[in-house]
């Protein structure tokens, strides 16, 4: 039997990748401690895919726990989305950041390894490598994250490279994310943050849409970009989610650890994205620039090639289709 276990699985990639995998009648369960999502998730999960979801509570720093879940669900392979993930928050708590995302990652695959499984999916983040030195960035730009939460992504990918190193049993994939931005088509699904919780920005173009938040605020218009705010290679989440049905198949055939970017290629300003959210909805969102956020850069977007010729992988829908999906969630969940 050949069941995926996803960390974290009722989180915005998380619960979008289920639905993909249960289209595909992959065997799953979700892991959760349902500390960054919303208790509806569930339900919502469970209508999207029109079946009930095999999911479990858990920590993923309770390692004795994992060893018994690992083994009793028969899992083969592990999808690790659990994290904590504000570039802010991080900056205002490392010490948070690093307990979850680096000792929790650790007891993870201490449990998976007692448990002989060494299939593992990462979910990494382009702001492992700072403030790019050339764009577009591919998977050998150099390193440099400049903050606690790019540096906890950082930390993980050197442990996997330690592991395969001296342990040449595990296959290992690292998914490098840009920005990911939408939602289900279903419009049950989506980026749907506790609230006050998300610094993302689409939600937060959706508080202003809806009345719940004056303007937008925009960290910054004073970056070498060609309206002065910030770019970034926004990618819709179900082509995110299906990166990961294409990096599983790839894992399951592969040894050693690959890296793996997942964007469109594609860099578009924040105003862009916000302009095109108002052309899509016909909704003025006002705006208010503010300064910069400590531990932001000014310019990131993938060179996808390498996820595109060995995964197999492309993607398929652009900014307005991120707009409009998003915007179709957000009405459908009041």
């Amino acid at each position: 039997m050949n069941r995926i276990l996803l960390t974290g699985g009722f989180g915005y990639i998380g619960s979008h990748t289920a639905a993909i995998f249960e289209a595909n009648k992959e065997e799953f369960l979700i892991l959760d401690n349902f500390s960054n999502c919303k208790a509806n998730i569930v339900e919502k999960l469970e209508k999207t895919i029109n079946k009930k979801i095999s999911f479990v509570e858990a920590d993923i720093r309770d390692t004795s726990k994992l060893i018994k879940i690992i083994k009793t669900n028969q899992i083969s392979s592990v999808i690790h989305f659990a994290a904590v993930k504000s570039i802010q928050d991080s900056v205002n708590d490392p010490l948070k950041y690093y307990d979850i995302n680096v000792s929790g990652t650790i007891s993870l695959l201490n449990a998976m390894k007692i448990n002989g499984v060494k299939k593992f999916l990462f979910s990494s983040s382009a702001s492992i490598y700072g403030e790019p030195k050339y764009l577009p960035i591919d998977e050998n730009h150099q390193l440099n994250a400049i903050n606690p939460y790019g540096k906890t992504k950082l930390a993980v990918e050197k442990i996997l490279r330690e592991l395969v190193t001296y342990d040449n049993e595990w296959s290992i994939s690292c998914l490098r994310y840009f920005n990911p931005v939408g939602a289900h088509h279903s419009g049950l699904i989506g980026d749907d943050p506790l609230l006050g919780k998300s610094q993302n920005l689409m939600p937060s173009i959706i508080d202003v849409a809806k009345g719940f938040r004056k303007n937008i605020e925009i960290y910054g218009a004073d970056y070498n970009t060609k309206d002065g705010t910030g770019v970034r290679d926004y990618i819709h989440i179900m082509d995110l989610a299906n990166a990961h049905v294409k990096a599983l198949n790839y894992l399951n055939k592969s040894t050693g650890i690959n890296i793996f970017n997942l964007g469109t290629g594609k860099g578009f300003s924040v105003m862009e994205l916000i302009n095109t959210f108002e052309n899509v909805t016909g909704i003025y969102i006002p705006k208010k620039i503010i300064k910069r956020r400590r531990g932001d850069v000014s310019s990131c977007y993938a060179d996808p090639s390498k996820s595109n010729n060995i995964l197999k992988w492309q993607t398929k829908m652009d900014l307005a289709q991120m707009c409009s999906s998003a915007w179709e969630f957000a009405r459908s969940n009041n």
